[in-house]
């Protein structure tokens, strides 16, 4: 019956073994490597740290030396304990200790997955494997970048033009940048970076700086499409990018009248008419035209039409504007202007009036002299000889 039982024992004892995982982790004389994470994901140019248990499952000490076996070309290790670089370490019977693995990717690195190994050999047959298996995520490159995720913007002639870029130092060193722009002859461009404005940057390994670049056409830029040359350079690496600016035309705008004369005459009491000539001489159309007069108190203002829906590039248009004087209007000059406006431009025009008084006025005046003359004379006759 003993017998019987031990060899069912058994027979469940091998059933199970056929279903349990097999580890990776090679193993010999009592000694044992272990880590949770034995597959990571890293950008070139990255630092990956594992943190190993070396396990001495012998009753004896064991010293213990490390090394990685079939680390890819170009990649750094180093092996700590307790914040010291260590090629080996004492395990005392029956213990663990813990160390860290520090794997760094080069920045010139493919896109693959990549496997090694660290290898732990103590005393006698005590040996042991942990395999590891690295995957980079992307392709690496052992230079600097320039980029921008919208480098082509649109705008009219007065417009300022803002490019968010990013500069990479794909290098393993720390570059300081010089920042410069090829741009034509009237162009305004300015670099900031962290808010301030700068003509370099200083960038750690594998390190990135967000930089906007203001881009100012110049006054009389015509319509068309513009690259801006973009550089950033020092005596070891550079990196190129260009900008776009699509230039749509210019908005100008004038009001004045038909011969350029802004000035007139008016009788205090009366109106008088003028014809203003509002002209788009930019290059892009304006749309919304709005025609407005500021006079001076208690004058009136009045338009055939004081507003114009659109005007192209090279149109005019004649307004009609009945100025108004009022009745106790002192004689003198007065000036009322005239503005045109859109949402991008305005213009003014200062007219100038003459108001003169009224001829009947000028006649009761007359009269008023005239009468009080008669009367004194009069006055001399009937009383002057006593």
């Amino acid at each position: 019956m003993l017998r019987k039982k031990i060899a069912i024992s058994l027979t469940i004892l091998l059933c199970l073994s056929l279903f349990a995982p097999i580890s990776n982790v090679f193993a010999a004389g009592g000694l044992t490597l272990y880590t949770p994470y034995t597959g990571l994901s890293v950008t070139p140019g990255e630092t990956l740290t594992y943190d190993v248990t070396v396990i001495n499952d012998n009753s004896s000490i064991q010293n213990v030396s490390f090394d990685v076996n079939g680390l890819p070309e170009d990649w750094d290790y180093s092996i700590t304990a307790g914040g010291n670089d260590i090629s080996q370490l004492s395990i005392r019977g029956s213990n663990e200790q813990e160390i860290s693995l520090e794997v760094t990717v080069p920045l010139e690195v493919k896109k693959a997955d990549y496997s090694f190994e660290l290898v732990a050999d103590g005393e006698g047959d005590a040996y042991a494997e942990l395999p590891f298996v690295t995957k980079v995520t992307e392709e690496g490159t052992f230079n600097s970048e320039f980029s921008s995720d919208q480098p082509n913007m649109e705008g009219h002639a007065d417009a300022a033009f803002s490019y968010s870029a990013t500069l990479r130092n794909r290098t393993a060193d720390e570059q300081t940048y010089a920042l410069s722009a090829g741009a034509g002859e009237g162009w305004g461009v300015q670099f900031k970076a962290d808010g301030n404005n700068v003509t370099s940057v200083t960038l750690e390994p594998n390190g990135s700086k967000d930089i906007t670049v203001e881009v100012t056409p110049p006054t009389d830029v015509k319509a068309d499409t513009y690259e801006i040359p973009i550089r950033a350079a020092n005596g070891s690496t550079s990196s190129d990018l260009t900008l776009e600016a699509v230039i749509t035309g210019s908005y100008d705008i004038s009001i004045s009248t038909p011969d350029g004369n802004l000035s007139a005459d008016v009788t205090a009491g009366n109106n008088r008419t003028i014809d203003l000539v509002v002209e788009n001489i930019g290059t892009a159309t304006l749309n919304d035209i709005s025609i407005s007069a500021s006079t001076p108190p208690n004058w009136e203002s009045e338009f055939d039409e004081n507003s114009i829906a659109t005007l192209e590039a090279g149109e005019s248009k004649t307004i009609k504007a009945t100025l108004s004087a009022p009745n106790d209007a002192i004689a003198g000059d007065y000036v009322t202007t005239f503005t045109a406006e859109t949402s991008e431009v305005s213009s003014d025009a200062d007219f100038r009036v003459s108001v003169e008084t009224s001829t009947l006025w000028g006649v009761i005046s007359v009269l008023i002299i005239l009468a009080i003359v008669g009367g004194l004379y009069f006055i001399i006759r009937k009383y002057g000889r006593r």
